[in-house]
């Protein structure tokens, strides 16, 4: 009786399966994609090993398959984007329980996705298939721009393209997208909303709500490339007026996909100028960035850790199962700051942690030495932190306090510069 962990990206030794699991009473094994994700705390496992080509190779199954036949594997564990499908089709094959093909791909697929809020009644942009050129120039002339271009299926923001103008349009036209090759397309076309992005995070167990809580990006999520400023993400207040609104709007959401008994859920929503909200899409895993970390400051509890022994059965934290039907509400707030590498040499990084009583989380992706080049994908760090206030506000001001402090000590020598520069000058 084992439990095989599917983990594509990623520290195991900041998501520690074979702890989480305690008390299930069988063999750990994992399968992984990098040789740098295992060690040091593979000790725990029966199996561990890395897999070369993991994301898009076919070995990870036939390996998969071995291993349930050799070690009785009862239950298949994937908490990553990349990890989903391939988990659900192994389960099918196996005959384990868990989430199957049919509840993941109205999450991983926004055009399934897309379909089933509009038949929920539910507001969504205007969107389109992308199968040929045309059905680009077609749709920006039907609405305009900006257009927001990206893989039906990605996550990360990673081949997503806002695209501002009709020659941005023909640049991409001529540059990026395979629409005529082997493959058949896999775009869709969007029309952009405008205003603020919030997120709604939380668990759900046995089929119902167990936690949510909104936050608000005090960025663009697609600017990654370009930001070299603070990326601010911050909880909502109890008091706010939006709160409400968005954990109903993501219940509705959540009631209108076909989710499994037990999932941690990440959704994306638009607040308009209009004050209007509009869905972006929402995931069936834990959200990216500090967001375990965020809910467990929030609630005193590690959502993934949660989700993984939901699905095998094992006791959850009492937050989770004594509430009731009242959901529990946070006792402070949180915002989480992360910057992303740019080009350059680093030369220095400021030393140690920052002098802040209220820092709950700080970790820096780079040293000394280190070239870095432009951030390639949304979770592309050079570093993350976070902090906990009373409220919303005191949680910014305490963001931009860091953010201060770390780019004063950041020093990186830059090719376009003669010397060594701060890399907030």
């Amino acid at each position: 009786m084992s439990v095989l962990v599917l983990h594509y990206r990623g520290s195991i030794a900041a998501t520690p399966y074979d702890r989480w699991v305690a008390g299930y009473g069988g063999d750990v094994l994992l399968l992984t994609a990098e040789e740098g994700n295992l060690a040091p705390a593979t000790d725990g496992y029966l199996h561990a090993a890395a897999v070369p080509g993991y994301e898009t190779g076919g070995q990870v199954e036939p390996l998969c398959l071995d291993l349930a036949r050799e070690h009785g594997v009862r239950h298949i564990v994937a908490c990553q984007e990349r990890d989903l499908e391939r988990a659900a089709q192994l389960r099918e094959i196996l005959g384990l329980p868990g989430q199957r093909m049919d509840s993941v791909l109205p999450f991983r697929d926004k055009v399934l996705m897309k379909e089933r809020f509009i038949a929920a009644g539910l507001r969504v942009a205007p969107y389109r298939v992308v199968e040929c050129a045309a059905d680009l120039l077609a749709f920006a002339g039907e609405h305009g721009f900006p257009v927001v271009v990206k893989p039906r299926d990605s996550a990360g923001s990673v081949g997503l393209r806002i695209l501002r103008s009709a020659d941005e349009l023909e640049a991409y036209l001529a540059d990026e997208p395979d629409l005529y090759g082997e493959h058949p397309p896999n775009l869709i076309v969007e029309g952009f909303v405008p205003g603020p992005m919030c997120h709604v995070d939380g668990l759900v167990v046995g089929g119902r709500v167990v936690l949510a809580w909104p936050s608000q990006y005090l960025y663009s999520l697609s600017s990654f490339r370009e930001d070299r400023g603070g990326r601010m993400d911050v909880t909502l207040d109890v008091d706010d007026p939006l709160t409400g609104r968005l954990i109903e709007l993501t219940e509705r959401a959540l009631q209108a996909l076909p989710g499994p008994r037990d999932f941690a859920f990440h959704a994306e929503i638009f607040h308009t100028p209009g004050d209007e909200l509009v869905l972006c899409e929402i995931a069936c895993r834990t959200g990216g960035a500090s967001v375990r970390d965020v809910i467990r400051i929030l609630f005193g509890v590690d959502p993934t850790e949660s989700w993984v022994r939901a699905q095998l059965g094992l006791p959850l934290p009492a937050v989770l199962t004594e509430a009731g039907p009242e959901r529990p509400l946070p006792g402070r707030m949180t915002g989480q700051l992360v910057l992303m590498k740019r080009p350059g040499r680093v030369v220095s990084v400021p030393e140690g942690p920052p002098p802040f009583p209220w820092i709950e989380k700080y970790q820096v992706f780079v040293q000394p030495g280190q070239t870095m080049r432009a951030a390639t994908f949304s979770a592309d760090f050079l570093l993350t932190t976070l902090v906990s206030g009373p409220d919303r506000a005191t949680c910014v001001a305490r963001l931009r306090q860091v953010e201060a402090w770390f780019m004063d000590g950041l020093v990186l020598d830059d090719p376009a510069l003669p010397r060594p520069h701060h890399a907030n000058a």
